[in-house]
């Protein structure tokens, strides 16, 4: 019985592929061809319908990387095929089977309507069905020539991520137009056998279902006259009726399925290209909504939307028809799929207000799910984020990727730092690109953890990385999955409507506490050094330009720049995508990124710098503009004023070489090796660095991952470091109150500036790296003196906690981690803090000392370089800068504070008058994260802030206006179902959970 078996499973193979399939186009005729290839840039359309093309032929290499190319295809029907169902077949030269890798298209009309995307899956085009015979076709294709970058095999080096490096030879080689006779008959045959034989493989290898279905396959395999496919394949159907109508049983899996194409906005393609993959996918799937009265469509990414109304209106058109009839649905609610572990606490919460504000304005519609399938974890402040702007339920696969333990649950409540909860969804499909294979969705049934309790799961079905989205295939598979017994049942669903439904029959799901941290593609943390730097000055100077602005437009009428800031916003937004902020995009990619920071940092200098003047007029007084959210050097926060003289610094050179710095607060020694040896307390009594080691200690490590170069650094890379403490010199920096050092390794060159400010309890580091190093991390260390089973990271509005041990192999999983601004580690009664002006990736480990000391070293290490050579083989060569600041004897408070100054610095200027600040708070530990006007032009004052130290806090809120009203919004500047605090004249007294998030919308009196 099994050689029986096994036999017509392999007849089953074979005749599919070398009969059926060939079948399904029996007839076919040649189309003419002719090409233009556009010089440099994409064309608009109308200017690449307009060219006039060259003859070409079937077998012509064409497209150099990065090009794009207008072929024009015409023909006749011939008179013969009346009757029949006639498609064009069109083949770029595609390579492989993976849509979105490789060549594309984009079928036009030749009065310029889009027809659909041409990929690997979808190479047809519908001329009629029936035709009449004799009908002239006439079809224009913009293809793109995008390069595998990927390679064969993968992350390999290649020049070919970026156009200036690509070269220009031809990639890819026409390899068939065509118009053909399409068989719907034997198209369904396919199928049906297709889903069953796929089903059979799932099946216990001795149930009577498989040998239902085994037998069945036969019965239809003898009914086809190979021979004659068309003319008998439609007998052949009939004898798979019965196995085929076989209803699932009631128990059986359900899975809502999604039409999907999660689309990279850059990956290994430029921004300029997502554009065209997006009106590709979009022109594809409107299409298929039209065909298929069941399927729906879900996108995300409003900025892929915008792209799509800006760039091409005619697809612009069918969109917005099908989101009025319920077949395309905008997901997820935000501006893009960004990454959620890096952005700032304003920019995540930016990427729902410009996300949902998007739809909301285009399409009335309201999302209530984030939707981030592919992003490489979760921080643990995102659900109060989600809550505040309106949203309740989440859906991501990307923790499927884990390597080291599976996740506990499917369906779940996810809670953050504040106690909010989620309404959480895994789909166990384990892919955001499910195409209905039968594979995908047995294991969906098999692996859903939550059997017995819940038996809803989402399938997100389509091509998607590079787009392509859900083919008419996959369409049909689902339609005979629909009600099939031994297989999930599986109906074609909106995201909302899955996640009402499993909400509802899992009304207490179990719950899990902090962050979603994902066990693979930790170096993305690091990698792409410059990207990461433009993305958080860009933050902050947005900060700095709102807030000036604001305060400037209510004290001298000052233009408050609505259109600006919304259109940079929307761009370091766009930045934050989770290959871009992630450093894990081509070359072009990253070197594109470079230069917009620039430009928006430009722009928004220009903008503060305006505000600032207006407010301070023309005057000869110094003033220090402090747009931290704490005073200090007696500058409030939010104002300008003379800065208050601090003290100063002695320098004194060691007798064994080095330097001690002392400024009455902390006694910091530097040895000959320029590391530090001593940081002492004197009020606490305390010595913060280890006995017996060093800090300020650059350590370099092999970094060669086992597999995704610019994603990955693996535990291994550990096994192997080079203390880098040779020095060139050490000598007084120019100040008369720092330390200079200068160091060089391999091909690389360090200089350190170590500064202990005046009046300030903290060692300031400067480093300079001239980085010319392959496969290589460089860590910055500073073992302690402290002894602790955890240490605090902020996230976004507030902290997360993580061990210091490896008690567990989740706990040893997080060997690479993300901070923001600071991380914090406390004995009770003294702690430090480590705060950082630019970097994320860090770890924190403890061992036992071994010098007759019983204590512990616990050493916290700043991740500062790395250099993978895939997908971008030039990663972050050149010079990079890097600001870190050691804070002794520091609480909670402390660091959340430095934090802050070390990445807002004071700005200097004379002017006439001070600036009293626009709003204050009474308390430390609620800290403002943003000051502006509202959204809507009213010319209300909108103040967000939250309690910053894991605690209970009462406030007062003074704004430097008579206040007429005091509204609690969401993130989006609405009425929020929280109780509003009654104004004082000028004053708001609020009281604040830990962590909790508050937005305030203040009317002016």
């Amino acid at each position: 019985m099994h050689d029986d078996r096994t036999l017509v499973e392999a007849r089953l193979r074979r005749v599919l592929d070398e009969r059926l399939r060939p079948a399904v186009y029996p007839q076919s005729v040649p189309l003419r061809v002719a090409v233009w290839h556009a010089p440099g840039e994409p064309v608009p359309v109308a200017q690449g319908l307009a060219a006039e093309p060259e003859p070409t032929e079937v077998g012509t290499r064409w497209g150099a990387p990065w090009g794009t190319s207008w072929f024009r295809v015409t023909g006749t029907v011939p008179e013969a095929w009346a009757g029949r169902t006639v498609e064009a077949l069109l083949d770029l030269g595609f390579d492989e089977n993976m849509p979105g890798f490789q060549c594309e298209g984009l079928v036009y009309r030749p009065d310029g309507t889009p027809v659909k995307g041409l990929n690997p899956r979808n190479q047809w085009v519908r001329i009629g069905a029936p035709v009449a015979g004799g009908e002239r076709v006439r079809l224009h294709i913009e293809a793109a020539s995008n390069p595998v970058v990927l390679g064969h095999p993968p992350f390999r080096p290649t020049p070919l991520g970026d156009k200036e490096t690509a070269g220009g030879e031809p990639q890819y080689t026409l390899t068939r137009m065509d118009l053909a006779v399409f068989d719907e008959t034997v198209w369904q045959l396919v199928l049906d056998l297709e889903v069953l034989g796929e089903l059979m493989a799932e099946l216990p290898v001795d149930s009577a279902r498989r040998h239902d279905i085994l037998r069945a396959a036969e019965r239809a395999l003898d009914a086809v006259d190979l021979q004659d496919v068309n003319g008998t394949a439609e007998r052949a159907r009939q004898r798979l009726t019965g196995v085929l109508s076989a209803p699932a049983v009631p128990s059986a899996h359900r899975i809502s399925a999604v039409g999907h194409a999660h689309i990279d906005s850059a990956w290994l393609w430029p921004l300029r290209e997502t554009v065209r993959k997006v009106a590709r996918t979009a022109s594809s799937m409107t299409a298929l909504a039209e065909d298929e009265p069941e399927f729906v469509f879900a996108m995300s990414q409003a900025q892929q939307w915008a792209w799509v109304k800006e760039h091409r209106p005619e697809v612009w058109a069918r969109l917005k028809k099908a989101v009025a009839e319920g077949r395309f649905v905008p997901a997820g609610g935000m501006w893009v799929e960004s990454d959620t572990n890096m952005p700032g606490s304003e920019a995540m919460a930016r990427q729902f207000v410009h996300g949902k504000r998007f739809f909301l304005d285009e399409f009335g519609i309201e999302n209530e799910e984030a939707w981030l399938p592919d992003t490489f974890g979760f921080a643990a402040g995102l659900p109060q984020i989600i809550r505040a702007a309106g949203g309740k339920w989440l859906l991501t696969q990307k923790i499927s990727w884990s390597q080291t333990n599976g996740f506990p649950h499917h369906t779940f409540h996810w809670e953050g730092i504040d106690g909010t909860r989620i309404f959480t969804h895994f789909p166990p499909v384990d892919t955001y690109n499910c195409s209905m294979h039968g594979s995908q969705l047995a294991h969906a049934a098999r692996s859903f953890r939550d059997k017995g309790r819940a038996r809803h799961s989402l399938a997100p079905t389509g091509w998607g990385d590079g787009g392509g989205g859900t083919t008419r295939e996959m369409v049909a598979k689902a339609a005979r999955l629909r009600d099939l017994e031994g297989s999930p049942a599986v109906t074609w669903e909106t995201p909302r409507a899955f996640f009402e439904k499993a909400q509802a029959e899992y009304p207490e799901p179990p719950v899990w506490v902090g962050e979603l941290y994902l066990e693979l593609h930790r170096a993305t943390l690091t990698s792409q050094a410059r990207t990461k730097q433009g993305n958080r000055r860009g933050e902050h100077l947005l900060r700095e330009a709102e807030l000036w602005a604001a305060t400037a437009a209510v004290r001298t009428g000052f233009p408050y720049p609505y259109g600006e800031l919304d259109r940079i916003w929307k761009t370091v937004l766009l930045h934050q995508f989770h290959d871009i902020l992630p450093g894990s995009s081509i070359a072009w990619v990253h070197r594109e990124a470079r230069a917009t920071y620039e430009r928006i940092a430009a722009e928004l200098d220009g903008i503060i710098g305006a505000a600032q003047r207006a407010l301070a007029g023309d005057g000869g007084t110094a003033l220090a503009f402090n747009a931290a959210p704490h005073a200090r050097h007696g500058v409030t926060a939010g104002g300008a004023a003379p800065p208050a003289v601090t003290g100063h610094t002695r320098l004194a050179p060691r007798r064994d070489g080095g330097f001690t710095l002392d400024n009455g607060l902390l006694r910091v020694t530097v040895d000959a090796r320029g590391l530090v040896v001593s940081v002492h307390d004197p009020a606490a009594g305390r010595e913060t660095v280890a006995p017996g080691r060093a800090a300020n200690l650059l350590q370099l490590h092999p970094d060669f991952p086992n597999m995704w170069d610019a994603w990955d650094v693996d535990s291994f890379y550990r096994n192997t470091v080079t203390d880098l403490t040779d020095a060139e010199s050490v000598t007084a920096g120019e100040d008369g109150a720092s330390v200079r050092v200068v160091r060089a390794f391999g091909s690389s060159r360090v200089t350190q500036l170590l500064t202990l400010p005046p009046g300030e309890r903290r060692l300031v580091i400067d480093t300079e790296v001239d980085w010319h190093e392959t496969e290589k991390f460089l860590k910055l260390a500073f073992p302690l003196d402290l002894h602790t089973e955890r240490y605090a990271s902020e996230t976004q509005f507030g902290h997360v906690f993580r061990p210091t041990h490896t008690n567990t192999s989740w706990e040893s999983a997080k060997f690479e981690a993300c901070n923001h601004r600071f991380v914090h580690l406390e004995e009770p009664g003294w702690g430090v803090a480590v705060v950082n002006d630019s970097t994320y990736g860090h770890d924190v480990t403890r061992t036992v000392r071994t010098d007759g000391d019983r204590g512990t070293t616990t050493t916290v290490r700043v991740s500062l370089l790395r250099a993978p050579r895939f997908p971008d083989p030039e990663t972050d060569q050149g010079v990079h800068r890097f600001r870190h600041a050691l804070l002794p004897g520091a609480s909670i408070g402390d660091a959340v504070r430095e934090g802050w100054r070390v990445n807002l610095p004071e700005r200097r200027l004379t002017g006439a008058r001070e600036v009293a600040p626009l709003v204050t708070v009474d308390n430390d530990a609620v800290v403002v994260t943003a000051v502006k006007l509202a959204d809507d032009g009213t010319g209300d004052v909108v103040v967000r802030f939250h309690e910053a130290h894991g605690g209970r806090a009462r406030a007062t809120l003074t704004a430097g206006f008579r206040v007429a009203g005091v509204t609690v919004t969401d993130l989006l500047e609405r009425p929020w179902d929280e109780g509003a605090p009654v104004p004082d004249g000028d004053r708001v007294t609020v009281r604040l959970r830990p962590f909790e998030l508050v937005t305030l919308r203040l009317r002016r009196a």
